[in-house]
């Protein structure tokens, strides 16, 4: 199989290079001529001491890996392909209390507490309040002549959200979306947010849930955080247990659902004809295809637990394997004309919420209904949107973000 002619140095998990792009190109040279590639890295530059990871391109392949906790650990180096090269041991280490970065069983554990919050029940019950939120977000944003679509619409349904969902009071929820924009800021220089600074966030995150939790196991409530808290000895989370979880909450459901909106505005607004098929018909499938264009969570990475081989690659016991979703949704083995945005695309097997197996999105049917609810209350108040700018991407390793598009709202 001959080699890709990728530049020397070539990373993709190069935060510059998220910055500008996702390396969609690079990505179809590697499906073709080595879809299991080693990206050599200088050593550490990552944060985890080696020199190196696997890049792994094909849809099938990331299904695979997903599907193999026993040979593809999220937890030995966690899920988070790459940290400041900073970063110490023990600071990779206690993320290991996030259930993104558990394996089974003890990440099976945790899933069947939290998964009680997101039951069919539990996301119908937040749709009439989350309908009128996305009215009331679209309403406001209309009043204006153009704004930045990220802050005034984009933003604040995902965050609105979770905090339905778990109890957190209104006048809270600002501080809980400041505290996840630092976590997942710290790659961009333009935000001023060091390092410190997204670690002091996620601490004050889950020191206010920890007490959030405290309060509810102290005086339940008809809530779902009295649900997962209020007796561990039922199998329900320590108070330090739903700290971790309202961290991951913050991340994998606010920023990864605001991603995606914001992009699925960019795509119709690019495709114009898909607009007006949008306000005319409003598909169902609109939302799927929405995230496999915007696929937010570029990639995320496994460890393998012994010698395996993978797509005529050998892996080595101790090697991180990056699982590259953004590839995977572009792979014309499995997508007719992936380059193409189709909102009636059916089927649609995407893995823009995982590749299955025991990590795939918990609130998938949440993210599902939001993007649903905002697009709708955007094709009825703001039909004429129209782009006023490029967007400005997030410079992140590991995230399909964007930082500001502006757009006129009339």
């Amino acid at each position: 199989m001959p080699c890709p002619a990728l530049p020397e140095g070539f990373d993709f998990t190069d935060p510059d290079l998220y910055q500008s792009r996702v390396p969609l190109p690079e990505f179809a040279q590697l499906r073709q001529t080595a879809p299991v590639w080693w990206n050599a890295q200088p050593h550490g530059v990552a944060g985890f001491g080696d020199d190196g990871y696997w890049v792994l391109t094909r849809h099938q392949d990331v299904k695979e890996v997903s599907t193999k906790p026993d040979i593809f650990s999220a937890n030995l180096n966690t899920s988070i392909i790459r940290f400041h090269a900073s970063m110490t041991r023990d600071q990779i280490d206690v993320q290991k209390l996030i259930m993104l970065n558990m394996d089974p069983p003890e990440h099976t554990r945790v899933r069947q507490i939290v998964q009680r919050g997101f039951t069919p029940r539990s996301i119908r019950a937040l749709e009439d309040a989350l309908r009128d939120r996305a009215a009331h977000i679209v309403a406001e944003a209309r009043r204006k002549d153009s704004g930045d679509f990220v802050t005034d619409v984009a933003c604040e349904l995902p965050l609105q959200a979770i905090a339905e969902l778990i109890g957190i009071p209104q006048d809270d929820r600002a501080r809980i979306f400041d505290w996840s924009n630092k976590m997942v800021a710290y790659d961009d220089p333009e935000l001023a947010i060091t390092e410190e600074v997204g670690v002091n966030a996620a601490m004050e995150l889950i020191s206010y849930a920890m007490n959030l939790a405290a309060a509810r196991k102290e005086c339940p409530a008809k809530d779902i955080v009295s649900q997962l808290v209020a007796a561990e000895h039922e199998g329900n989370l320590g108070s330090d247990e739903f700290g971790f979880f309202v961290l991951l909450l913050a991340v994998a459901g606010n920023e990864t659902t605001r991603n995606a909106i914001t992009h699925g505005m960019h795509a119709f607004l690019t495709h114009p004809d898909q607009w007006e098929l949008y306000k005319r018909e409003r598909p169902g499938t609109a939302a799927e295809e929405i995230v496999r264009w915007a696929t937010p969570v570029v990639s995320f990475q496994r460890t393998a637990t012994q010698d395996t081989e993978l797509g005529g690659a050998k892996i080595k016991k101790g090697q991180r394997v990056g699982i590259f979703y953004s590839s995977a949704n572009n792979d014309p083995e499995v997508f007719d004309h992936p380059e193409v945005f189709d909102i009636t695309r059916d089927p649609n097997p995407h893995l823009g919420f995982g590749g299955g197996g025991p990590h795939f999105c918990l609130g998938k049917s949440l993210a599902v209904l939001e993007i649903n609810l905002i697009f709708n209350a955007l094709a009825d108040v703001t039909p004429g949107i129209s782009l006023a700018g490029d967007p400005r991407r997030l410079r992140s390793a590991w995230l399909n973000g964007v930082k500001e598009l502006r757009v006129h709202y009339g």
